[in-house]
């Protein structure tokens, strides 16, 4: 079964819902992983895309969604600003390029960032892309078409909208905006020409056949890129004592994620932290990216750290070298 799924993947094909669930019974995990960084290699050679963000409006978020520290909903003494120093930012931007960081992005806590606001920040995107190689990513909520298409002229070419886990699920973990709200802003940011960055939070609660049925949904959405966040409990929202996820849990999703989404970026995001101690094997299980730096609300990883652990797992990290990849890819 291996081998078949592998050349049919290999081949343009893609695997069911019901191939999957297979896999993921599969006793031999080793061999599931390898399967999946064979898939890795193929599609997306030896080169690790590292992103970094920057929390730009923080905390006093309407929004109820059971994992964040950021809702007004939850008790957890998060630090609140309306908007971050703007030249901060691009300092940042520019810092983070020195170090061969791919993609940079400005996150705003709320369901959408404020026109006022969003005009400040796209006045820094502008200031960045004259002044470094960096390319520019947004993630301000659930933006109307014109508020994206500012973003666009700024220069930012990717926008982030987490669909965050499975259409059955959602329910579970937010009721003050559905999946169909995250789905047509995904949708109205590719027309207005941008490259989509969507995943989500895997350790809520949801199954492992939801974390398929998630993975299963991005394929259908055609995203290019996909962050995988292992749940970091914060005390005081609503999933501080969620049970944590073993590492075969962890492990086999990247795996799936990778044979249902063979093409796109596959990366480790939040949550980092509490996988150290199985990254390489991650790294060998379909992970081509990486989100590095600081979170949102917490302390991340240190990137010259992260590019020796990425170098001597094999991966290339020059970014003339992804400039020049994906230029041969269009």
């Amino acid at each position: 079964m291996i081998q078949e799924i592998k050349q049919r993947i290999l081949n343009g094909g893609s695997i069911s819902k019901d191939e999957a669930i297979t896999l993921l019974n599969f006793e031999d995990k080793e061999q599931l992983y390898a399967l999946a960084d064979d898939i890795r290699c193929e599609f997306k050679g030896d080169f690790l895309e590292m992103c970094s963000i920057m929390n730009a409006k923080s905390g006093k978020c309407t929004q109820n969604c059971s994992w964040c520290s950021q809702s007004m909903f939850h008790n957890t003494n998060v630090e609140e600003y309306e908007l971050v120093d703007l030249k901060e930012a691009e300092e940042l931007a520019e810092e983070n390029a020195q170090k061969g960081v791919y993609r940079f992005s400005l996150v705003t806590s709320g369901r959408a960032i404020s026109n006022k606001n969003l005009d400040q920040l796209c006045g820094v995107y502008k200031n960045i892309k004259q002044k470094t190689p960096i390319h520019l990513c947004a993630s301000m909520g659930l933006l109307n078409r014109s508020q994206l298409d500012k973003l666009y002229a700024s220069g930012v070419r990717h926008y982030h909208c987490n669909i965050e886990t499975a259409p059955s699920y959602f329910k579970e973990v937010c009721t003050s905006h559905t999946i169909e709200d995250k789905i047509r802003t995904i949708k109205q940011a590719r027309e207005a020409g941008m490259g989509v960055c969507s995943g989500g939070i895997i350790g809520m609660g949801e199954s492992m056949e939801q974390r398929i049925e998630m993975a299963l949904t991005l394929r259908e959405l055609e995203i290019e890129s996909i962050p995988i966040n292992v749940l970091m409990p914060v005390e005081g929202t609503r999933l501080a004592n969620v049970e944590p996820l073993t590492d075969e849990e962890v492990l086999s999703t990247f795996a799936l994620f990778r044979l249902i989404n063979p093409t796109a970026h596959i990366r480790l995001a939040g949550g980092r932290n509490l996988i150290n101690h199985i990254q390489d094997k991650a790294l060998k299980a379909g992970v081509s990216a990486a989100l590095v730096g600081d979170y949102l609300t917490t302390i991340g990883t240190n990137i010259n750290q992260d590019k020796d652990a990425f170098s001597s797992a094999g991966f290339r990290l020059d970014h003339e070298l992804c400039v020049n990849r994906e230029s041969a890819l269009k």
